[in-house]
């Protein structure tokens, strides 16, 4: 602090001013014209093709569309898509976290195991996975067993062991469960290496350390990508005809436009149900995300400090000043507490400091932030 602070440093009985006060600022919201205009742009087209295609697109046939939205085909035939994509992923997830791990096994064989895995289900198109999985049935005739080269003790019909709904949730888990392994992959190594190491210094086993400390870090950066895919299987499962499972949201939708010759209204029907079940996966996601990222989005800001901070005005402290070399006055940090500035003064009533420079005895108000 300089004198300049107090007012000029002459003799004792100068009597510091009070800080300026500030102008409150005048905020200026700040206009952005470009994006006002494209965005009006995108709503006039957007209601030109509304208007076209209510009016002027007889094929759409809105009152097709209306008829068959909640048809009872198409409604069971929803259920079968939501059914397929639970079972799917369920079954993708637990089996993608195990070829993660053994991924990240140190065991070679356990890892190689797993690569082959990944390089041949993810190599390869679903389409192709799937029909090859409607043909099990035929390949694979019946299922025996028993000592190998004797009589078979037990023998089963592959087509009543194995539904076409049970081979299309196998073809489908299979596939997403690649692509499932390499999404917990990342997560598990996006978990600084330290946690680990601490975990171990702590004395927990394997276990714990996984289920309390990794996956918990790991689910932040795993259930995003997690929830594109359980949103990519939903629409996936409309590739189950190649098993062939013709039963579900888009199957039965296709079988009524064959019948009425009306393929545009019965996509858009499809279409909407689609929309819906995607849209309250999606605030699944949302809440699941916010969920596991408590730990991050609660995380006090360093920067701020961790008690209310208020403002006080303290009247009539007293500080001494001292002579610089240059011919100013220079003040040393003063002290809140009054015991403590009462017996500086008592101790120096003349104003003379211990180093026997002149001390010159202010009243000022100061400004005092409690953190």
């Amino acid at each position: 602090m300089t004198d300049n602070q107090y007012g000029s440093g002459g003799s004792g009985g100068n009597v510091a001013t009070d800080h300026a006060k500030p102008e409150a600022i005048q905020a200026i919201r700040l206009r952005h014209n470009g994006r006002t205009v494209f965005a009006v742009v995108l709503i006039i087209l957007a209601g030109l093709f509304i208007y076209d295609a209510a009016f002027n697109r007889p094929v759409y046939n809105w009152g097709v569309v209306g008829q068959y939205l909640f048809d009872e085909r198409i409604v069971t035939g929803a259920w079968y898509t939501l059914q397929l994509t639970v079972y799917s992923m369920i079954i993708a997830i637990i089996l993608g976290v195990t070829m993660a791990v053994m991924r990240l096994s140190p065991n070679p064989v356990v890892a190689a195991v797993a690569w082959v895995f990944l390089w041949l289900f993810r190599g390869t198109p679903v389409y192709v996975q799937l029909v090859f999985w409607g043909l099990v049935p035929t390949i694979y005739k019946t299922i025996e067993l028993g000592i190998p080269f004797t009589e078979a003790l037990l023998s089963i019909d592959t087509k009543d062991l194995f539904t076409y709904f049970t081979l299309a949730v196998i073809g489908l888990a299979l596939n997403e469960a690649a692509y499932m392994a390499e999404i917990v992959r990342a997560g598990l190594l996006a978990v600084d290496k330290g946690q680990d190491e601490a975990a171990i210094a702590l004395g927990l086993g394997w276990w714990h350390t996984m289920t309390r400390v990794i996956l918990p870090q790991a689910m932040r950066v795993i259930i995003p990508p997690t929830g594109n895919e359980v949103i990519s299987m939903l629409k996936t499962t409309s590739l189950v005809t190649a098993v062939p499972f013709t039963l579900d949201l888009y199957g039965r939708a296709r079988d009524i436009s064959a019948v009425t010759y009306q393929p545009v209204p019965m996509l858009i029907v499809a279409s909407i149900w689609y929309l819906t079940v995607t849209s309250i996966l999606m605030v699944g996601q949302y809440y699941l995300e916010k969920h596991f990222a408590k730990g991050v989005s609660q995380r006090p800001d360093v920067m701020k400090p961790s008690v209310e901070t208020s403002t006080v005005t303290v009247v009539g402290e007293t500080h001494p000043t001292y002579p610089s070399k240059a011919g100013a006055r220079i003040s040393f940090p003063h002290t809140n507490d009054p015991e403590a500035a009462e017996h500086e003064r008592r101790t120096n009533p003349n104003g003379e400091g211990r180093s026997g420079l002149k001390v010159v005895w202010l009243k000022r108000s100061a400004q005092v932030d409690l953190t």
